[in-house]
């Protein structure tokens, strides 16, 4: 039996009034998942435990069968994995974005160079998904300006992805930081670190890179700048258990994002690089499929972890239109693929499709909601005619409280 899961990262949503009451699950084209439902268990899942914030990080823990409560030790951690920066213990590893932070006041330009950093506003936690490229030169001038008071708080800034990057503080301690996609569109003053030192390298960040010769050019063609650092999700070294001796199955996870790969490194699966996977609403498909596939069928892999990011990404950006077609890409792109050349290599599988949390586009940040799954077995072909969407698999009845006991009921 092979096992893939296929999450659509924030995929699920509340209704909304412009699509006649569905959620864009809902009223997406999705031809296969239409046709999957009808052969498929659909449920309900609860993949935040009570109590925590409903981050991708704890959620995507459950759904690979980590208890969050138990292993849980921070979001950027596991993202400092994939990145390669360097942890001992006692270190605090923090989660580093490029932010588009407001640059001009409406009406009142003669203000603009004066206006206090707390009384502007975050636009863009993911500076228009800046390229790696185009980050890692903003993050140099940062760290070269900066480079003596770095140093004297014990502080190495790593690139890492796109707009994600990463802190690490030398025997350091845990502090509470706002993500930016809860601050969008709202003042910056009341979430701000309380703590001076990083409230101060974010503003000089913001005086170093809003006049930047990349931001110049971004803003020339149209693209938001990343003209400020912007820290969260501290946390300390993880310790995970192997995901083979957990379950007793050889895994490979495919993302294009660190948090997602630093899972895969710290549970010991393999970790595919796929050239063109970006996160974005036009990563590399194909290439994602073709990972999966190639480990599952020809390298004796039994599991494989396929995550993809652009619906998260459209929720945030409150972009409506391209979340949809973020959830017909998955289907299309993503789920088509993978169950006709597992349908075709002869092989039995099991496939679970799954957002990790929801991604509402009113609020653009997570919530904590139950999410919708669906478990399709070839070997036990169930019929009947619901469809996979948050209302119908709520209406079934078949609902799982602990998130992270999915996996087992999955891992048959």
């Amino acid at each position: 039996m092979k096992y893939i899961i296929i999450l659509g990262d924030g995929m699920s949503d509340e209704p909304i009034a412009s699509l006649g009451g569905k959620t864009p699950l809902a009223y997406a084209k999705t031809k296969t998942l239409d046709q999957l439902s009808k052969k498929s268990r659909l449920g309900l899942v609860d993949t935040i435990p009570a109590g925590m914030d409903p981050g991708s990080d704890t959620a995507n823990l459950s759904v690979l069968g980590f208890d969050p409560r138990k292993y849980y030790s921070g979001r950027s951690p596991l993202e400092a994995l994939n990145i390669g920066a360097p942890m001992e213990d006692g270190d605090i590893a923090l989660r580093l974005n490029l932010v588009t932070i407001s640059e001009t006041i409406e009406g009142n330009p003669a203000d603009i160079a004066s206006m206090p950093f707390a009384e502007r506003t975050i636009i863009d936690h993911s500076a228009g998904e800046i390229s790696t490229e185009e980050a890692e030169i903003l993050l140099e001038a940062v760290k070269s300006e900066l480079a003596s008071y770095l140093k004297e708080h014990l502080f190495t800034i790593y690139t890492g992805t796109s707009y994600r990057h990463c802190l690490i503080w030398q025997k350091g301690k845990v502090l509470n930081f706002t993500p930016p996609h809860d601050v969008l569109g709202q003042k910056i003053e009341a979430h701000l670190p309380a703590d001076s030192v990083f409230r101060t390298i974010m503003e000089r960040s913001f005086k170093i890179l809003k006049d930047h010769p990349v931001n110049i050019n971004r803003k020339k063609n149209g693209k938001n700048p990343a003209n400020s650092f912007w820290f969260w999700g501290a946390g300390t070294k993880p310790n995970l258990p192997l995901f083979k001796e957990k379950t007793g199955k050889k895994g490979i996870m495919i993302s294009a994002v660190d948090l997602l790969k630093g899972i895969g490194i710290a549970s010991g699966m393999k970790v595919a690089n796929v050239p063109g996977a970006n996160g974005t609403l036009h990563t590399n498909y194909a290439g994602k499929v073709d990972a999966a596939c190639n480990a599952l069928l020809n390298e004796d892999y039994d599991f494989a972890y396929i995550h993809i990011e652009a619906p998260d990404e459209m929720s945030h950006q409150g972009d409506l239109e391209n979340k949809i077609k973020a959830i017909e890409y998955l289907d299309e792109k993503v789920i088509s693929p993978v169950f006709e050349r597992l349908s075709e290599s002869g092989e039995d599988f099991r496939l679970l499709i799954m957002p990790d949390h929801p991604t509402p586009l009113h609020l653009r940040t997570h919530t904590a909601d139950s999410v919708p799954f669906l478990l399709y077995d070839s070997s036990v072909i169930l019929s009947h005619y619901s469809y996979y969407n948050e209302a119908e698999c709520k209406a079934g009845g078949d609902y799982i409280e602990d998130g992270y006991k999915l996996i087992d009921e999955f891992l048959l």
